[in-house]
């Protein structure tokens, strides 16, 4: 049975006037054909809208052909808006890239999609940075959506050995415990995602397919 999809990637483009960022391409890519193969319908929306950029240390020296139809969706995106939330989708999911930490969890809209799957018990997928929409994200009374629950994202280590801590609004894995959530990590840059119910979270991007799977999984079982 077909699925609908929401893909929402950030805009933010830099750390300072020196070191650029912003997607990550394979948090994006990957996910996105996997999505696509199972015959799922995907909607790549961004925080502003327009083109994305992807942040350099994440683009292949080499063309990657299997990427293709990913990037050109990224050429230029709708604006992610409110009248596009409740459509009515089967699942919100929210690649990373440092950019995710300036965008996510300030954008009113991307907290109102997040409170409407939250509320609506839709699958909820983030993958190392992107994590960082769910900080702020709570129901309707207050509670944050990711307290209890067992979660994962991009660890303070693996902050700390990229050497960006101190170019960061804050530390995602800190953030996330501070909200509650029961974090769940694996060793720094290796594969591992968590799944708890309807929520999915993935450390890095070598993640970047568990958490996919794990979504799909959790579309097909609920």
């Amino acid at each position: 049975m077909s699925k609908d999809i929401l893909m929402v990637v950030t805009n933010h483009t830099k750390l300072t006037d020196q070191h650029k960022t912003g997607l990550w391409l394979e948090e994006f890519a990957a996910p996105y054909n996997m999505f696509r193969e199972q015959g799922y319908n995907v909607r790549v929306t961004s925080i502003s809208g327009g083109k994305v950029e992807l942040d350099p240390n994440s683009v292949p020296d080499e063309e990657t052909p299997k990427w293709t139809e990913a990037r050109l969706q990224l050429e230029d995106t709708e604006e992610l808006t409110k009248d596009i939330v409740d459509e009515g989708y089967d699942a919100i999911f929210l690649p990373g890239g440092h950019g995710a930490m300036f965008d996510f969890p300030d954008s009113e809209t991307l907290q109102y999609a997040l409170q409407q799957f939250a509320e609506n018990d839709k699958v909820i997928g983030s993958v190392c940075h992107g994590p960082a929409g769910l900080v702020n994200a709570t129901y309707e009374d207050g509670t944050p959506i990711v307290k209890g629950k067992k979660v994962n994202a991009f660890t303070d280590s693996e902050e700390r050995g990229m050497e960006l801590e101190d170019h960061m609004p804050f530390l995602l894995e800190s953030k996330l415990r501070e909200q509650g959530a029961e974090f769940e990590r694996g060793e720094d840059w290796t594969d591992y995602s968590v799944r708890d119910g309807k929520l999915v979270t993935g450390q890095n991007p070598m993640s970047s397919e568990s958490t996919a799977q794990k979504v799909i999984e959790a579309l097909v079982e609920f």
